[in-house]
Protein backbone atom coordinates (compact mmCIF):
# COMPACT_ATOMS: atom_id res chain seq x y z
CA UNK A 1 0.00 0.00 0.00
CA UNK A 2 1.37 3.72 -1.02
CA UNK A 3 1.76 6.34 0.77
CA UNK A 4 -1.12 8.33 -0.97
CA UNK A 5 -3.25 5.18 -0.29
CA UNK A 6 -3.06 5.22 3.29
CA UNK A 7 -3.51 9.08 3.61
CA UNK A 8 -7.20 8.23 2.26
CA UNK A 9 -7.85 5.70 5.18
CA UNK A 10 -10.40 8.09 7.36
CA UNK A 11 -13.71 7.04 8.79
CA UNK A 12 -16.38 6.42 7.00
CA UNK A 13 -20.04 9.03 7.95
CA UNK A 14 -21.36 6.90 10.41
CA UNK A 15 -17.98 6.29 12.01
CA UNK A 16 -17.43 7.81 15.42
CA UNK A 17 -14.73 10.51 15.60
CA UNK A 18 -11.87 10.07 17.58
CA UNK A 19 -10.89 12.15 20.43
CA UNK A 20 -8.40 14.49 19.60
CA UNK A 21 -4.35 13.84 20.87
CA UNK A 22 -3.02 16.26 23.26
CA UNK A 23 0.28 17.39 21.16
CA UNK A 24 3.43 17.30 24.22
CA UNK A 25 6.20 18.64 23.65
CA UNK A 26 8.79 15.93 23.36
CA UNK A 27 11.11 18.32 25.48
CA UNK A 28 10.77 17.77 29.64
CA UNK A 29 9.17 20.78 31.45
CA UNK A 30 12.48 21.43 32.86
CA UNK A 31 14.25 21.65 30.05
CA UNK A 32 11.66 24.12 28.43
CA UNK A 33 12.11 26.43 32.01
CA UNK A 34 15.93 26.07 31.30
CA UNK A 35 15.64 27.18 27.99
CA UNK A 36 13.39 30.47 28.58
CA UNK A 37 15.67 31.28 30.90
CA UNK A 38 18.52 31.14 28.61
CA UNK A 39 16.59 32.94 26.65
CA UNK A 40 15.90 35.46 28.49
CA UNK A 41 19.29 36.25 29.23
CA UNK A 42 20.64 35.76 26.14
CA UNK A 43 18.46 38.72 24.55
CA UNK A 44 19.15 41.30 26.88
CA UNK A 45 21.34 43.70 26.02
CA UNK A 46 22.31 44.63 30.00
CA UNK A 47 24.04 41.14 30.53
CA UNK A 48 25.88 40.97 26.79
CA UNK A 49 26.99 44.51 27.24
CA UNK A 50 28.86 43.65 30.71
CA UNK A 51 29.76 40.28 29.22
CA UNK A 52 31.50 42.01 26.60
CA UNK A 53 32.42 45.02 28.11
CA UNK A 54 34.34 42.67 30.90
CA UNK A 55 36.50 40.48 28.05
CA UNK A 56 37.38 43.31 25.90
CA UNK A 57 38.53 45.07 28.83
CA UNK A 58 40.67 42.10 29.94
CA UNK A 59 41.93 41.46 26.78
CA UNK A 60 42.50 45.32 26.47
CA UNK A 61 44.57 45.18 29.76
CA UNK A 62 46.75 42.47 28.48
CA UNK A 63 46.75 44.07 24.76
CA UNK A 64 47.59 47.25 24.72
CA UNK A 65 50.63 47.77 26.60
CA UNK A 66 52.06 45.13 24.39
CA UNK A 67 51.18 47.65 21.20
CA UNK A 68 51.68 51.15 22.52
CA UNK A 69 54.98 50.50 24.94
CA UNK A 70 56.89 51.75 22.48
CA UNK A 71 60.68 51.67 22.55
CA UNK A 72 62.52 53.57 25.31
CA UNK A 73 65.76 55.13 23.71
CA UNK A 74 68.84 56.46 26.01
CA UNK A 75 71.71 58.14 25.01
CA UNK A 76 74.94 58.65 26.64
CA UNK A 77 76.84 61.78 25.37
CA UNK A 78 80.58 60.77 24.96
CA UNK A 79 83.86 62.61 23.70
CA UNK A 80 85.87 59.78 21.79
CA UNK A 81 85.94 56.77 20.71
CA UNK A 82 86.67 54.90 24.24
CA UNK A 83 83.78 56.24 25.52
CA UNK A 84 81.52 55.15 22.07
CA UNK A 85 83.03 51.46 22.57
CA UNK A 86 81.98 50.86 26.19
CA UNK A 87 78.75 52.59 25.47
CA UNK A 88 78.10 50.08 22.77
CA UNK A 89 79.60 46.95 24.90
CA UNK A 90 77.01 48.14 27.58
CA UNK A 91 73.90 48.32 25.23
CA UNK A 92 72.90 45.01 25.34
CA UNK A 93 73.08 44.42 29.13
CA UNK A 94 70.18 47.54 29.22
CA UNK A 95 68.31 45.89 26.81
CA UNK A 96 68.36 42.68 28.79
CA UNK A 97 67.21 44.67 31.97
CA UNK A 98 64.22 46.24 30.43
CA UNK A 99 60.54 44.89 31.33
CA UNK A 100 60.26 42.57 28.43
CA UNK A 101 63.88 41.69 28.46
CA UNK A 102 63.43 42.37 24.25
CA UNK A 103 64.95 44.98 22.13
CA UNK A 104 62.29 47.59 23.25
CA UNK A 105 65.38 49.65 24.73
CA UNK A 106 67.83 51.32 22.73
CA UNK A 107 71.25 52.73 23.97
CA UNK A 108 72.91 55.20 21.64
CA UNK A 109 76.20 57.43 21.77
CA UNK A 110 76.34 61.44 21.23
CA UNK A 111 79.53 62.17 20.26
CA UNK A 112 80.57 65.98 21.67
CA UNK A 113 83.70 67.85 21.62
CA UNK A 114 84.77 67.84 25.17
CA UNK A 115 83.77 67.43 28.86
CA UNK A 116 82.14 71.22 29.06
CA UNK A 117 79.73 69.58 25.92
CA UNK A 118 78.67 66.89 27.58
CA UNK A 119 77.61 68.79 30.69
CA UNK A 120 75.61 70.97 28.93
CA UNK A 121 74.32 68.00 26.54
CA UNK A 122 73.07 66.54 29.53
CA UNK A 123 71.53 69.73 31.56
CA UNK A 124 69.60 70.27 28.35
CA UNK A 125 68.32 67.07 28.30
CA UNK A 126 69.94 65.84 24.44
CA UNK A 127 71.39 62.95 26.94
CA UNK A 128 70.68 60.99 29.53
CA UNK A 129 73.84 60.25 31.03
CA UNK A 130 77.33 61.75 29.95
CA UNK A 131 80.65 59.20 30.01
CA UNK A 132 83.83 60.97 30.36
CA UNK A 133 87.09 60.58 30.90
CA UNK A 134 88.77 57.46 30.36
CA UNK A 135 90.15 53.90 31.16
CA UNK A 136 90.94 53.89 35.01
CA UNK A 137 89.40 57.63 35.50
CA UNK A 138 85.80 57.08 33.91
CA UNK A 139 83.04 59.21 35.35
CA UNK A 140 79.20 59.25 34.70
CA UNK A 141 77.68 62.43 34.52
CA UNK A 142 73.90 62.80 35.22
CA UNK A 143 71.21 66.02 36.21
CA UNK A 144 69.94 64.19 39.13
CA UNK A 145 70.12 59.66 39.99
CA UNK A 146 71.53 58.36 36.89
CA UNK A 147 69.07 55.57 35.01
CA UNK A 148 69.94 52.71 37.13
CA UNK A 149 69.67 50.41 33.83
CA UNK A 150 72.67 52.49 32.46
CA UNK A 151 74.19 52.91 35.62
CA UNK A 152 74.59 49.15 36.06
CA UNK A 153 75.50 48.50 32.84
CA UNK A 154 78.17 51.03 32.06
CA UNK A 155 79.36 49.83 35.51
CA UNK A 156 79.81 46.48 34.97
CA UNK A 157 81.31 47.11 31.61
CA UNK A 158 84.07 49.41 32.46
CA UNK A 159 84.88 46.89 35.59
CA UNK A 160 85.05 43.95 32.93
CA UNK A 161 87.77 46.20 30.79
CA UNK A 162 89.59 47.26 33.76
CA UNK A 163 90.07 43.45 34.80
CA UNK A 164 90.64 42.76 31.49
CA UNK A 165 93.58 45.32 31.18
CA UNK A 166 94.80 44.73 34.65
CA UNK A 167 94.72 40.27 33.77
CA UNK A 168 96.95 41.49 30.73
CA UNK A 169 99.32 43.22 32.82
CA UNK A 170 99.77 40.53 35.31
CA UNK A 171 100.64 37.74 32.67
CA UNK A 172 96.87 35.94 32.58
CA UNK A 173 93.05 36.50 31.53
CA UNK A 174 90.18 37.50 33.32
CA UNK A 175 88.80 34.25 33.20
CA UNK A 176 91.97 32.92 35.75
CA UNK A 177 91.43 35.80 37.53
CA UNK A 178 87.54 35.34 38.30
CA UNK A 179 87.37 31.49 38.34
CA UNK A 180 84.99 30.27 40.80
CA UNK A 181 83.75 33.95 41.80
CA UNK A 182 80.74 33.90 39.37
CA UNK A 183 77.83 33.63 41.52
CA UNK A 184 75.14 32.06 39.14
CA UNK A 185 71.24 33.29 39.62
CA UNK A 186 68.78 29.68 38.67
CA UNK A 187 65.01 31.01 38.76
CA UNK A 188 63.08 28.05 39.27
CA UNK A 189 59.85 29.73 38.56
CA UNK A 190 61.23 30.48 35.13
CA UNK A 191 62.93 26.65 34.42
CA UNK A 192 59.33 25.44 35.59
CA UNK A 193 57.37 27.62 33.59
CA UNK A 194 55.37 29.03 36.31
CA UNK A 195 54.20 32.50 36.88
CA UNK A 196 56.10 34.40 39.48
CA UNK A 197 54.84 35.39 42.99
CA UNK A 198 53.36 38.74 41.90
CA UNK A 199 51.36 37.15 39.01
CA UNK A 200 50.14 33.81 40.92
CA UNK A 201 48.99 36.21 43.34
CA UNK A 202 46.89 38.01 40.86
CA UNK A 203 45.85 35.22 39.14
CA UNK A 204 44.37 33.35 41.95
CA UNK A 205 42.54 36.61 42.87
CA UNK A 206 41.28 36.71 39.56
CA UNK A 207 39.93 33.21 39.73
CA UNK A 208 38.21 33.89 43.01
CA UNK A 209 37.05 37.10 41.83
CA UNK A 210 34.82 35.04 38.68
CA UNK A 211 33.11 32.75 41.11
CA UNK A 212 32.23 35.28 43.72
CA UNK A 213 30.71 37.53 40.98
CA UNK A 214 29.02 34.68 39.28
CA UNK A 215 27.22 33.33 42.56
CA UNK A 216 26.28 37.26 43.31
CA UNK A 217 25.10 38.31 40.01
CA UNK A 218 23.50 34.69 38.52
CA UNK A 219 22.43 33.92 42.27
CA UNK A 220 19.97 37.43 42.57
CA UNK A 221 18.81 37.00 39.29
CA UNK A 222 17.79 33.46 40.37
CA UNK A 223 16.23 34.59 43.43
CA UNK A 224 15.12 37.98 41.51
CA UNK A 225 13.33 35.45 38.68
CA UNK A 226 11.18 33.97 41.38
CA UNK A 227 10.25 36.87 43.24
CA UNK A 228 8.72 37.92 40.02
CA UNK A 229 6.89 35.51 39.43
CA UNK A 230 5.37 34.92 42.47
CA UNK A 231 4.52 38.36 43.03
CA UNK A 232 3.09 38.35 39.55
CA UNK A 233 1.15 35.16 40.32
CA UNK A 234 2.71 33.63 37.57
CA UNK A 235 3.90 31.20 39.23
CA UNK A 236 0.73 29.64 40.62
CA UNK A 237 -0.43 29.17 36.71
CA UNK A 238 3.23 27.31 36.44
CA UNK A 239 2.98 25.20 39.35
CA UNK A 240 -0.22 23.99 38.36
CA UNK A 241 1.02 23.41 34.82
CA UNK A 242 4.85 22.23 35.67
CA UNK A 243 5.48 20.11 38.66
CA UNK A 244 7.52 22.47 41.15
CA UNK A 245 10.50 20.52 41.27
CA UNK A 246 10.52 20.46 37.43
CA UNK A 247 10.23 24.43 37.46
CA UNK A 248 13.13 25.10 40.50
CA UNK A 249 15.55 22.51 38.67
CA UNK A 250 14.86 24.09 35.02
CA UNK A 251 15.86 27.39 36.39
CA UNK A 252 18.90 26.24 38.42
CA UNK A 253 20.32 24.60 35.31
CA UNK A 254 19.67 27.82 33.05
CA UNK A 255 21.36 30.30 35.21
CA UNK A 256 24.39 27.75 36.26
CA UNK A 257 24.68 27.14 32.11
CA UNK A 258 24.97 30.95 31.74
CA UNK A 259 27.23 31.42 35.21
CA UNK A 260 29.68 28.85 33.70
CA UNK A 261 29.41 29.98 29.92
CA UNK A 262 30.35 33.60 30.91
CA UNK A 263 33.07 32.40 33.27
CA UNK A 264 34.76 30.28 30.51
CA UNK A 265 34.45 33.66 28.03
CA UNK A 266 36.72 35.63 30.69
CA UNK A 267 38.88 32.79 31.43
CA UNK A 268 39.31 32.29 27.46
CA UNK A 269 40.06 35.73 26.83
CA UNK A 270 42.41 36.05 29.87
CA UNK A 271 44.59 33.35 28.27
CA UNK A 272 44.22 34.87 24.67
CA UNK A 273 45.63 37.93 26.32
CA UNK A 274 48.37 36.63 27.84
CA UNK A 275 49.96 35.47 24.77
CA UNK A 276 50.43 39.19 23.92
CA UNK A 277 52.80 39.29 27.18
CA UNK A 278 55.54 37.35 28.67
CA UNK A 279 53.49 35.48 30.73
CA UNK A 280 52.35 33.03 27.79
CA UNK A 281 55.53 30.53 28.86
CA UNK A 282 53.35 29.77 32.07
CA UNK A 283 49.96 28.94 29.99
CA UNK A 284 50.94 25.15 30.35
CA UNK A 285 51.70 25.76 33.78
CA UNK A 286 47.84 27.18 34.27
CA UNK A 287 46.19 24.03 32.97
CA UNK A 288 46.45 21.94 36.17
CA UNK A 289 44.79 24.20 38.23
CA UNK A 290 41.98 25.60 35.13
CA UNK A 291 40.99 22.39 34.89
CA UNK A 292 40.37 21.20 38.47
CA UNK A 293 39.08 25.05 38.77
CA UNK A 294 35.88 24.28 36.23
CA UNK A 295 34.38 21.57 38.50
CA UNK A 296 34.86 23.61 42.02
CA UNK A 297 33.24 26.79 39.80
CA UNK A 298 29.98 24.43 38.62
CA UNK A 299 29.39 22.18 41.94
CA UNK A 300 30.15 25.26 43.89
CA UNK A 301 27.57 27.48 42.10
CA UNK A 302 24.76 24.57 41.98
CA UNK A 303 25.37 24.03 46.24
CA UNK A 304 24.27 27.55 46.18
CA UNK A 305 21.59 28.13 43.30
CA UNK A 306 18.83 26.17 45.10
CA UNK A 307 19.57 28.58 48.06
CA UNK A 308 19.23 31.15 46.46
CA UNK A 309 15.90 30.20 45.04
CA UNK A 310 14.82 29.29 47.75
CA UNK A 311 15.57 33.15 49.17
CA UNK A 312 13.51 34.24 46.33
CA UNK A 313 10.74 32.07 47.41
CA UNK A 314 11.01 33.49 50.82
CA UNK A 315 10.11 36.74 49.51
CA UNK A 316 6.54 38.21 48.66
CA UNK A 317 7.70 41.16 47.18
CA UNK A 318 11.35 42.41 45.52
CA UNK A 319 11.94 44.63 48.04
CA UNK A 320 11.88 41.83 50.84
CA UNK A 321 15.02 40.55 48.58
CA UNK A 322 17.24 42.33 50.91
CA UNK A 323 16.64 40.60 53.87
CA UNK A 324 16.07 36.90 52.66
CA UNK A 325 19.03 36.82 50.45
CA UNK A 326 21.73 38.55 53.14
CA UNK A 327 22.73 35.22 54.71
CA UNK A 328 23.96 34.08 51.18
CA UNK A 329 25.55 37.38 50.59
CA UNK A 330 27.23 37.57 53.70
CA UNK A 331 28.98 33.70 53.71
CA UNK A 332 30.15 34.26 50.11
CA UNK A 333 31.15 37.83 51.16
CA UNK A 334 33.48 36.02 54.38
CA UNK A 335 34.86 32.74 51.93
CA UNK A 336 36.50 35.77 49.77
CA UNK A 337 38.11 37.79 52.33
CA UNK A 338 39.34 34.33 54.13
CA UNK A 339 40.55 33.29 50.74
CA UNK A 340 42.80 36.46 49.91
CA UNK A 341 43.57 36.62 53.89
CA UNK A 342 44.25 33.39 55.34
CA UNK A 343 47.69 31.89 55.49
CA UNK A 344 49.54 28.83 57.55
CA UNK A 345 47.39 26.08 58.81
CA UNK A 346 44.40 28.54 58.66
CA UNK A 347 44.71 28.34 55.15
CA UNK A 348 44.93 24.89 54.44
CA UNK A 349 42.19 23.67 56.33
CA UNK A 350 39.75 26.83 54.88
CA UNK A 351 40.57 25.42 51.71
CA UNK A 352 38.56 22.42 52.39
CA UNK A 353 35.76 24.08 53.40
CA UNK A 354 32.53 23.95 50.47
CA UNK A 355 31.95 27.26 48.85
CA UNK A 356 35.62 28.39 50.58
CA UNK A 357 37.41 25.68 48.90
CA UNK A 358 36.48 27.29 45.24
CA UNK A 359 37.83 30.41 46.36
CA UNK A 360 41.06 28.78 47.80
CA UNK A 361 41.75 26.15 46.51
CA UNK A 362 42.69 26.89 42.96
CA UNK A 363 44.92 29.53 44.39
CA UNK A 364 46.78 26.64 46.46
CA UNK A 365 46.66 24.39 43.47
CA UNK A 366 48.61 27.50 41.43
CA UNK A 367 50.99 27.44 43.98
CA UNK A 368 51.82 24.39 43.83
CA UNK A 369 50.99 23.81 48.04
CA UNK A 370 48.88 20.67 47.17
CA UNK A 371 49.80 16.68 46.69
CA UNK A 372 47.57 15.36 43.94
CA UNK A 373 44.87 13.98 46.90
CA UNK A 374 44.06 17.88 48.46
CA UNK A 375 41.84 19.00 45.80
CA UNK A 376 40.08 15.75 45.00
CA UNK A 377 39.17 15.45 48.18
CA UNK A 378 38.24 19.00 48.77
CA UNK A 379 35.96 18.65 44.98
CA UNK A 380 34.47 15.36 46.53
CA UNK A 381 33.35 17.24 49.70
CA UNK A 382 32.04 20.42 47.29
CA UNK A 383 29.88 17.48 45.74
CA UNK A 384 28.36 16.23 48.94
CA UNK A 385 27.49 19.51 50.20
CA UNK A 386 26.41 20.39 46.75
CA UNK A 387 23.43 17.18 47.35
CA UNK A 388 22.91 18.70 50.69
CA UNK A 389 21.90 21.94 49.64
CA UNK A 390 20.15 21.04 46.71
CA UNK A 391 17.96 19.08 48.96
CA UNK A 392 17.66 21.47 51.46
CA UNK A 393 17.35 24.85 48.86
CA UNK A 394 14.65 22.70 47.00
CA UNK A 395 12.45 21.74 50.45
CA UNK A 396 12.46 25.31 50.62
CA UNK A 397 11.70 26.52 47.43
CA UNK A 398 8.69 24.30 47.33
CA UNK A 399 7.57 24.96 51.26
CA UNK A 400 7.91 29.13 50.49
CA UNK A 401 6.93 29.70 46.94
CA UNK A 402 2.92 29.51 47.16
CA UNK A 403 2.94 31.89 50.45
CA UNK A 404 1.90 35.36 49.55
CA UNK A 405 1.18 36.95 53.16
CA UNK A 406 4.40 38.31 53.79
CA UNK A 407 8.07 37.40 53.44
CA UNK A 408 9.42 34.01 55.40
CA UNK A 409 12.30 33.51 57.64
CA UNK A 410 14.41 30.69 57.00
CA UNK A 411 13.78 28.66 60.10
CA UNK A 412 9.70 29.56 59.44
CA UNK A 413 9.91 27.90 56.09
CA UNK A 414 11.13 24.89 57.58
CA UNK A 415 8.42 24.38 59.76
CA UNK A 416 5.79 24.53 56.76
CA UNK A 417 4.31 22.06 55.71
CA UNK A 418 4.51 21.05 51.62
Amino acid sequence: MSLTDQTDLRPGPGAPEEAPREVRSPRAPWALVMAREVQVRLTDRTFLLSTLFTAVLILGAMVVPSFFGGTTERTVAVTDDAGAAVVAQAAPAVRGMSVTGDADVTVEPLRVADRAAAEEAVRDGDADVALVGGPGSWELLSDGDAPSSLYVALSDTVRTEALAANAEAAGTTVEELTAGSVLTPVDLTAQEGDLPEGMLFLVGLGFAMVFYMAAILFGMQIASSVVEEKQSRIVEILAAAIPVRQLLLGKVLGNTLLAFGQMALIVATALVGMTFTDLDVALPGLAGAIGWYLPFFVFGFLALACVWAAAGALASRTEDLQSTTMPLTMVLVVALIGAINLEGVARQVVSFVPVASTLLMPIRILEGDVVWWEPAVALALVVAFCAVTILLGSRLYRRALLHTSGSLSWRKALRLSE
